[in-house]
């Protein structure tokens, strides 16, 4: 009697309308010089599991954006995201992109994956690298999962979360 049913999630069409009617607003009230445009992702959504969905932005503010390895992009994402009350399960199917940025850091990253790999199964020593977000440390993880000499993992808190990369157990 006293059970009130659970919460129901909104699904990912309606989190993608909040999300571009927020953006409007900050774009408005921010005074950029911005657009942007809902694609749909079907390339990266497959068994790779990435986004199925990006907001591209273009106009005069993209170097904007992109400044300090797109900290302002990154901002953006995070800001609307907590601000739509993203579903945790939807948060890695939507992602904000300018220039094709996003996808030339996950070739970075999956490139910086395979050479500190090559290097523990050289040396045998733990590999350590930089902080980094929860996506990007995601896309480290992915990037060496089927590499059967080395395996990874995260370590530290908050903005010091690292991948470390070590050798498999023999």
């Amino acid at each position: 009697m006293g059970n009130s049913p659970a919460p129901q999630q909104r699904s990912l069409e309606s989190c993608l309308t909040a999300i571009e009617g927020l953006l409007r607003q900050i774009i408005k009230h921010g005074g950029f010089n911005l657009s942007f445009a809902v694609k749909k992702s079907e390339a990266t959504a497959d068994a790779s599991g990435g986004p199925s969905h990006a907001v591209e932005f273009s106009g005069a503010d993209q170097d904007l954006l992109l400044e300090k390895n797109a900290a302002l992009l990154d901002a953006l994402e995070s800001v609307v995201f907590k601000a739509v009350r993203l579903d945790e399960e939807l948060f890695g199917k939507i992602t904000f992109d300018c220039r094709g940025w996003r996808q030339l850091r996950v070739e970075e990253l999956k490139l910086m994956a395979q050479v500190a790999a090559e290097r523990v199964i050289e040396s045998g020593d733990p590999f350590a690298l930089n902080p980094m977000g929860a996506r990007d440390r995601r896309i480290i993880h992915l990037a060496l999962k089927d590499q059967t000499k080395v395996r990874t993992q995260s370590e530290g808190f908050g903005a010091d979360r690292r991948v470390v990369i070590l050798a498999a157990a023999k």
